[in-house]
């Protein structure tokens, strides 16, 4: 799965109805859909352009105390939470809404302080009580069972090599901390996030009842840091063919007399003797340190993994040191989030539809939908055209490639179908058990499609996502009804920003299917080679270009983008754009475009592509960002204009300016 944003033709029509979004230009937005007042005029277009249409925002924005970035897409994500909270204050006055007796329950700080460690306290003795190999093994299939982190990772996902059905994946853990840089690096701020870290583990530790919480937390750290060590970095694992390994669960076992993962994979509720290794090696050597591990390290690490599971829904104590740790030292965040947002996000993790169908309803109506399906068809033959007229891939390749954007599943607003949660109970007062509930079912929701065909109705986000998605193995992208307002679209306003906008956004979902990753899907979605070798060879030279010029950005001193990390949506991005800048000039139907605001259509399209990137970040999140996140950093997203021509028209950038590309230099792939 791709996503758009970091946290993955015809107009959408007048259905949609128009927001003002806070923090934009007041009141009613600009004929042009771009908030001029935003701009920095100071900064001319081809020395910064992120600035330039950016940089009166940045300078008046100040990122909120509970948050660790703030933009386009957060304030959106509010306004959805805002919606989803009046929702959910309407259901909590219902008493029998499964959501608003969990959110009620959720809201309730104060009952869930007094109740203290009373209900974890059951659970934590059974951990504490952990002494053998076999204990742990069964106190780790019940935690994995109630959402609780593993050493190795275990999901449920559509079979890359057979995509009509769901296959189990068993891939290397995530640690404690965010990458193995985190463990690995000697910069100072890699060393303050370590020993932050262990302060973290004492605080939990301690909380938990452990005799020797120093010496357990150094333990958990030394074991953890073998883990990172042996993990594949962050860009490696997108390789779609070398995290494709059917395995036979047996042969992980094989030469092994520790730990059992087939034990494991029983007690998790997986019925199957076979998965999908991921980092098949990174696997193995995590397995051999388990295997050489304390069983006393073990524990604790598993004891510390449930409590940050749960931490909001246990002891103001036990918060505290979870947002010292996760929210402070990794995200830079000053202060935690309202109550009430994580309500609202325990309620959208937990039992989202029961608010899906509601928000829809209010929200989100059938014409918009129709009309959005309508805009990704006309960008669907815009990119047709653009594969027609490629000229580094041969006719034979282009026909297959035809045949996969034909095949295109556009998912717009919500899915056909809706969870059934009648298995679901949640009960009043009772937020840790709700939660502990909720995460059991969900699990074994997940683990009861091993084997089965493909739910194609099932989405991975709920209606009231900001973002998009493209799914490889359904050959689908993902439009939820959230991001399908301003500054996206809006139907009020001339057409070049919103194909700059959401225009490019759909485009960008679209490519992913033809990316570094997606190309090496078929139109039925299965991995297979179905380019020729010359086609690759070219296509990966054109590549090589784009992930050479994202590998110069320097967003910190000293940490530049990681170019093979991102390649796969810095592709999608000038896809993106490129087709829909396409579909934009055709849809003039050879008319020019009016000026507008002293703005020629040019360039509103290419502001309203630099408009829904009005973001900023804290140094601790953006430095986070740089080594796990697949998506640059906003600013130098933006800059990805450099490489079109119709850009460096529109602004009369030239060889003296710091972002002008000589068209040699230029990454032109789709």
């Amino acid at each position: 799965m791709r996503h758009f944003f970091p946290w993955s033709g015809a107009l959408i029509g007048a259905a949609l109805l128009a927001m003002t979004i806070p923090g934009w230009g007041a009141g009613r937005p600009a004929a042009s859909g771009f908030d001029t007042s935003g701009m920095d005029r100071s900064v001319a277009p081809g020395a910064d352009f992120f600035r330039y249409a950016n940089g009166g925002w940045d300078a008046r924005t100040a990122i909120p105390a509970d948050r660790s970035s703030t933009g386009t897409i957060g304030q959106l994500d509010d306004q959805s939470r805002v919606q989803v909270r009046d929702i959910l204050e309407e259901q909590a006055r219902d008493g029998r809404s499964r959501a608003g007796i969990a959110y009620r329950a959720f809201l309730d700080e104060a009952a869930i302080d007094r109740a203290g460690r009373v209900p974890v306290a059951p659970w934590l003795a059974s951990l504490l009580a952990i002494a053998t190999p076999d204990d742990y093994l069964a106190a780790a299939a019940r935690a994995g069972r109630q959402g609780v982190e593993l050493p190795v990772a275990f999901a449920v996902e559509p079979d890359d090599g057979d995509p009509g059905h769901y296959a189990l994946t068993i891939a290397q853990g995530v640690p404690g901390m965010p990458d193995r840089n985190y463990y690995l690096s000697d910069a100072v701020t890699m060393r303050g996030a370590r020993a932050a870290y262990r302060d973290y583990l004492i605080r939990t530790l301690r909380f938990a009842g452990v005799a020797t919480p120093e010496a357990a937390a150094d333990n958990i750290v030394k074991l953890e840091t073998g883990i990172a060590s042996a993990n594949w970095p962050a860009a490696d694992s997108r390789d779609a063919r070398r995290t494709y390994n059917p395995t036979a669960i047996a042969a992980l076992d094989a030469g092994r007399t520790g730990y059992s993962v087939a034990t494991l994979v029983r007690g998790l509720g997986y019925r199957t003797t076979r998965a999908i290794v991921r980092q098949p090696d990174a696997v193995a050597a995590t397995l051999r340190l388990i295997d050489a591990a304390p069983v006393a390290t073990l524990r604790d690490m598993l004891i510390v993994r449930t409590l940050h599971r749960y931490a909001q829904v246990l002891p103001a104590e036990l918060r505290a040191a979870d947002f010292a740790f996760y929210g402070k030292a990794i995200d830079g965040i000053d202060t935690p989030e309202p109550r009430w947002r994580r309500a609202v996000a325990f309620v959208l993790e937990g039992m989202p539809d029961e608010v899906s169908k509601v928000y829809v309803s209010r929200h989100f109506s059938p014409a918009t939908r129709a009309a959005a399906q309508a805009m990704v068809a006309n960008l669907v033959t815009a990119f047709g055209r653009r594969i027609d007229a490629l000229d580094w891939m041969t006719p034979e390749t282009k026909c297959r490639a035809h045949r996969k954007l034909a095949a295109f599943h556009a998912q717009i607003g919500y899915p056909d179908r809706w969870h059934d949660y009648a298995g679901l109970t949640m009960r009043a007062g009772d937020a840790f058990g709700n939660a502990v509930r909720a995460n059991a079912f969900h699990h074994d929701w997940e683990a009861a499609k091993v084997g089965r065909p493909i739910y194609r109705w099932e989405w991975s986000a709920t209606p009231m996502t900001v973002d998009a998605f493209a799914n490889y193995p359904k050959v689908a992208i993902t439009f939820p009804a959230a991001i399908l307002q301003p500054p996206f679209f809006d139907a009020r306003v001339d057409p070049a920003v919103n194909y700059g906008g959401i225009g490019a956004s759909i485009a960008h979902e679209m490519t992913h299917q033809f990316d570094d990753q997606g190309a090496k899907y078929d139109e039925r979605g299965r991995l297979a080679t179905w380019w020729s070798a010359a086609d690759r060879a070219a296509f990966e030279r054109r590549t090589a270009v784009l992930a050479a010029q994202f590998d110069r950005y320097e967003p910190l001193p000293g940490m530049h983008v990681n170019g093979a990390l991102t390649l796969g949506e810095n592709i999608a991005d000038l896809g993106g754009l490129t087709i829909a800048y396409d579909a934009y000039r055709a849809s003039l139907g050879g008319k020019p475009a009016p000026v507008i605001d002293g703005l020629s259509g040019d360039q509103r399209f290419f502001l309203g592509w630099a408009q829904i990137w009005r973001m900023k970040y804290r140094e601790a999140d953006l430095r986070r960002r740089l080594l796990t996140n697949p998506h640059a950093p906003a600013a130098q997203r933006v800059w990805t204009v450099r490489n079109m021509a119709a850009w460096a028209r529109a602004f009369d950038v030239d060889a003296g300016d710091a972002l002008y590309l000589a068209p040699a230099a230029r990454a032109a792939i789709w």
